[in-house]
C-alpha cells in the first residue's frame, strides 16, 4: 500500500506544471507559425502573472472565510479545466483573428491563461492536500513536480524541437573585389518528428493521470491516511525516522514507538516549534529560491546558452529537468532540516545562479565561448544551480507540512509571489529595454 501511495503521489505531482512547462519546451515550433513570432515568451511571462488571480483568491479565502472553501472540489475543477484546456490547445493553437487590423493568436492566449491559471492555483491547493498524508509522500509529491518538467522537456527532445544545423548560404549581394557571390553559415532548424499537436495531446494525457491519481488518493482510507506502515521495534526506516515521526517517543534503548495516544494528539505532538526570526527566514528563503529559479534564472537560458552551441543549451535544458527529481529523491533519503544548511545550500544555488546569469549578460560573446571547457561549465552550473533549489524546497515544503494546514498554504502563497517577482523584474529588462543580446552560434564572431 505504501509503495501504490508513493506512485499515486508523484502521478498526482505531474499535473502541478506539466502544462505551462509544456507550452515553454514547445515554443521553437510555436514562434514559427504565430504571427506575434518570438514575442510570444513576453507575452506567456505577462499571461503567467495576471493568472496568479487564482492563487490570490484561494489564499484570501483561506485567511478571510477558514473552512469555507473545499480543497478537494477546487483541485477536481482545476485538472478538469487543465485537461479541457489542452484538448483546445491541439485544435484551436494557431487560429488567428484580426485585432486592429493585425493577426493576433487570440486563442492561443486565451487558452494558455486558463492553463496558467491551472498551474498557478496548484501551488496553494495541491501542497496543502498533501498534509492528509505522512511527510515522507510530500517528498514524493515533489518528485512528481519535477517530472512535470522533465517529461515534457524529454518528450520535445524526440520531437526534434529546436535542434538545427549551420549551412552555407549564398548572399543576395555580389561580392565587389572578386566578382563572386559571398557566402555566410546560417542556422537552418530541422523539421519536428511529430507535430505540435500530438504534443498538446500528450499533455493532456498527462493530466488526466493526474486527474485520475487525485480520485484513488482523495478515496483512500483513513487508516491509510494516518499511518501507512508499521514501524516494528529495531528497524526503523531513515526516511520515517527523518520525515513521518518527529514526534515519536523512545524507549530506554534508543527504540521508536508510537505511543497508545489519537492521531490527533500524535499530530500536535509532532508540531515544530519556530521562533517568529525563523519562519520569516524560511519564507523569506521560500521566496528567493522561487523567484530565481521561476522568474530571474529561466528567461536568460537561452542567452546563456545559446551562444556556446545548439548541443550546450539542449544539455543545459535536459539535464537541469534531470536534476530536479534527483534532487526530490534524494531529499527523500538524506534529508536535511537544518536551517543553516538549508540557508548556506540556497547561497550556494544562487552562486550558480549568478554564474549562468552574467554569461546571460556578456552574451553574444560569453566566456570559453568556442571551449569544450566553457560548454561543460555552462551545463553543469544550471544542473547544480537546479539541484540544490531544487532540495532547499523540498526540505522547507517538508518543515512547514510538520507545521501545519496553513503554513502549506502560505507556503504556496509565497512561491507564487517570489515567481511573480522575478518575471516581472525580469521582463522589461528582456522584451522593454533588450539588455540581454542573442547570438547566432553559427554565424556570431567574438574577439579571442
Amino acid at each position: 500500500m505504501a509503495l501504490l501511495i508513493h506512485i499515486l503521489a508523484c502521478a498526482f505531482g505531474l499535473g502541478s506544471w506539466v502544462a505551462v512547462n509544456g507550452l515553454w519546451v514547445e515554443l521553437p515550433l510555436i514562434v514559427t507559425t504565430l504571427p506575434e513570432g518570438w514575442d510570444v515568451p513576453s507575452y506567456l511571462t505577462v499571461i503567467i502573472q495576471l493568472a496568479n488571480l487564482g492563487p490570490v483568491l484561494v489564499t484570501l479565502m483561506h485567511k478571510w472565510w477558514p473552512g469555507r472553501l473545499k480543497e478537494t472540489a477546487v483541485i477536481y475543477s482545476i485538472l478538469s479545466v487543465g485537461i479541457v484546456s489542452c484538448f483546445l490547445l491541439a485544435f484551436f493553437w494557431d487560429e488567428m483573428t484580426v485585432v486592429a487590423g493585425a493577426s493576433h493568436s487570440t486563442a492561443f492566449f486565451i487558452i494558455t491563461f486558463f492553463l496558467s491559471l491551472v498551474d498557478c492555483t496548484s501551488s496553494v491547493t495541491f501542497l496543502p492536500f498533501m498534509m492528509k498524508l505522512p511527510a515522507k509522500y510530500v517528498t514524493t509529491y515533489f518528485i512528481g513536480e519535477g517530472l512535470s518538467g522533465f517529461i515534457p522537456g524529454m518528450v520535445a527532445l524526440m520531437q526534434g524541437v529546436g535542434m538545427a544545423k549551420c549551412v552555407n548560404t549564398s548572399q543576395a549581394h555580389v561580392n565587389l573585389t572578386d566578382g563572386e557571390d559571398s557566402w555566410v553559415l546560417q542556422t537552418q532548424y530541422l523539421p519536428s518528428n511529430f507535430s505540435t499537436e500530438i504534443f498538446f495531446f500528450f499533455l493532456a494525457a498527462m493530466m488526466c493521470v493526474s486527474l485520475a491519481a487525485f480520485c484513488a488518493l482523495d478515496r483512500l482510507p483513513q487508516t491509510c491516511r494516518l499511518s501507512t506502515e508499521s514501524l516494528v521495534p529495531g528497524t526503523v526506516s531513515p526516511v520515517c525516522s527523518g520525515l513521518d515521526n518527529p514526534g515519536a517517543e523512545t524507549d530506554g534503548k534508543g527504540v521508536q514507538h508510537e505511543s497508545n495516544v489519537t492521531s490527533e494528539s500524535r499530530s500536535l505532538a509532532a508540531k515544530p516549534k519556530h521562533s517568529l526570526c525563523q519562519l520569516t527566514f524560511i519564507y523569506s528563503l521560500v521566496l528567493w529560491v522561487n523567484a530565481v529559479s521561476n522568474g530571474l534564472l529561466p528567461s536568460v537560458q537561452t542567452y546563456s546558452c545559446m551562444p556556446y552551441g545548439n548541443l550546450a543549451y539542449h544539455l543545459s535544458a535536459a539535464l537541469a529537468s534531470v536534476a530536479n527529481p534527483v534532487a526530490c529523491l534524494f531529499a527523500m533519503f538524506f534529508p536535511n532540516r537544518s536551517l543553516v544548511f538549508l540557508g548556506m545550500l540556497g547561497l550556494l544555488g544562487t552562486g550558480f545562479g549568478s554564474y549562468n546569469m552574467a554569461m546571460a549578460t556578456l552574451s553574444p560573446c560569453p566566456l570559453l565561448q568556442n571551449s569544450e571547457a566553457g560548454v561543460a561549465i555552462i551545463v553543469l552550473s544550471w544542473v547544480f544551480f537546479t539541484g540544490t533549489m531544487t532540495f532547499v524546497k523540498v526540505m522547507v515544503g517538508v518543515i512547514l507540512r510538520d507545521r501545519s494546514h496553513s503554513a502549506l498554504v502560505w507556503c504556496g502563497a509565497a512561491s507564487q509571489m517570489g515567481s511573480l517577482l522575478g518575471s516581472v523584474t525580469m521582463f522589461p529588462l528582456v522584451s522593454v529595454y533588450k539588455l540581454f543580446k542573442s547570438g547566432d552560434f553559427c554565424n556570431t564572431k567574438c574577439p579571442i
